[in-house]
């Protein structure tokens, strides 16, 4: 059993624990709906210029007028699907003659229709990772009656393609929700060793699709050989709506496709030329200068934070088992109140009821880490907010008031669950 830094173990299925404030998903959703209400009333008092989307996500709906006057689920997809299928098959690395594409409502759907295609009772999925898979994974994996192994390495991955009877699919991540980016070789290496024992690779592309070859040179999805592979188009050079796009393999597309119809699995149509419109836009240029202002946040942060704040080639993160001891020195305690996701949760609560800052712990349901990270920062943002100096400043004097609330667990549960609403009373009396 995992366990952090406190001893605390690790829920089922995530890479963290769950405390006494946010016990569950239920919970989760709590804390999101007590985030928007601090956003509006934000936006009330000061307009939409008091929110500070620092979470490095696009979730907008970039269409004009015109296409708005065509986003019907009949029409939009008549007009702008093959513009759709072509932009798609080209930001993937696919082949038209070998491959098609499926939007889906978000990329977990994505993951979980290819499971519910390719996956049956009884078989074993493989999870290979720069650190660890997706939540979204194992829960698909465990939905559909399969067991879900993370391998940890090429070796691992190999001995388990050998000792499991039936293996259905690898799930291979190019850049995890840590941020640490899988080499190329390694991933190469994964697809030859899994297509060899007649396995199909899906790749959970979520951010990796456009970081790998516009930061790291690495190929596109499709390019890396894998059979499938999907990414969020709200990440990281393009710019929403909040859809999964999968492509590969057109006859394991076309599978995946029904299961995803026939469980409401699949984005809205009328959203076509939304998405024409975010992939025709996307230039690598763009990412890059997202990496770049990140970078710059990374240092201010570092001044502050020094060797607490850890730091990946295109991230800056504070770890929630460091947040939390850091806040507890500040203080004075030496027993924990709180288990470090909660820790994360206040100050990302704090952040933005002081400051306006939109982090991404929001953004996730539950989310996939428990660490504050800080990614993909857009320059214009942080300009508006006042630079880089700024935001590391009003992270520190959060983490003081992250400090001062560690004395009263009724506080913190304020501040992070005001909305719950009660449990409706068992029996019908």
């Amino acid at each position: 059993m995992t366990t952090d830094r406190f001893g605390n173990e690790f829920a089922a299925g995530l890479p963290y624990a769950r405390g006494a404030i946010i016990r569950s998903t239920e919970d989760d959703f709590v804390k999101l709906e007590r985030a928007r209400r601090v956003i509006e009333r934000r936006i009330a008092a000061r307009g939409p210029e008091a929110i500070f989307n620092f979470s490095g996500l696009e979730r907008a709906l970039p269409m004009e007028a015109s296409e708005l006057a065509v986003a019907d689920d009949e029409v939009a997809p008549a007009l702008a699907g093959a513009r759709v299928r072509a932009l798609a098959l080209e930001h993937l690395g696919g082949d038209a003659e070998r491959h098609d594409v499926m939007l889906f409502n978000r990329l977990t759907a994505a993951t979980f229709a290819t499971h519910l295609a390719l996956v049956s009772p009884g078989d074993a999925v493989l999870g290979l990772s720069p650190s660890y898979t997706h939540p979204t994974a194992i829960r698909s994996a465990r939905q559909c009656g399969a067991r879900f192994v993370e391998t940890g390495d090429l070796a691992g991955l190999e001995a388990a393609l050998d000792r499991e009877p039936r293996v259905s699919l690898v799930v291979l991540t190019r850049l995890a929700v840590t941020y640490d980016l899988l080499p190329l070789e390694i991933a190469s290496e994964a697809v030859r060793l899994a297509h060899a024992r007649g396995v199909r690779v899906y790749v959970d592309d979520a951010g990796g699709a456009r970081v790998g070859p516009a930061v790291f040179g690495q190929p596109k999805t499709l390019e890396l050989g894998a059979d499938l592979g999907a990414t969020g188009l709200d990440k990281y050079g393009t710019v929403g709506p909040r859809l999964g796009l999968l492509a590969g393999d057109a006859a394991l597309v076309a599978a995946i496709r029904a299961r995803a119809f026939e469980f409401g699995l699949e984005a809205r149509p009328m959203l076509y030329p939304a998405v024409a419109r975010s992939l025709s836009g996307y230039r690598p240029e763009r990412v890059r200068t997202l990496v770049e202002t990140t970078r710059k946040v990374g240092e201010a942060l570092s001044v502050v934070f020094g060797a607490r704040l850890h730091v990946t080639p295109v991230t800056a993160q504070l770890r929630a088992d460091d947040l939390l001891a850091l806040a507890m020195e500040r203080a004075g305690l030496t027993t924990p109140p709180i288990v470090p996701i909660e820790a994360t949760a206040a100050l990302a609560m704090l952040l933005l009821e002081d400051y306006g800052i939109l982090t991404v712990h929001f953004a996730g349901m539950p989310p996939g880490t428990s660490s504050l990270l800080v990614k993909f920062i857009p320059p214009e943002t942080l300009e508006r907010f006042g630079g880089a100096d700024a935001f590391a400043k009003a992270v520190d004097s959060s983490v003081d008031r992250l400090a001062a609330a560690l004395h009263d667990r009724a506080a913190l549960s304020m501040l992070l669950l005001r909305e719950r609403r009660a449990k409706p009373p068992a029996g019908n009396g």
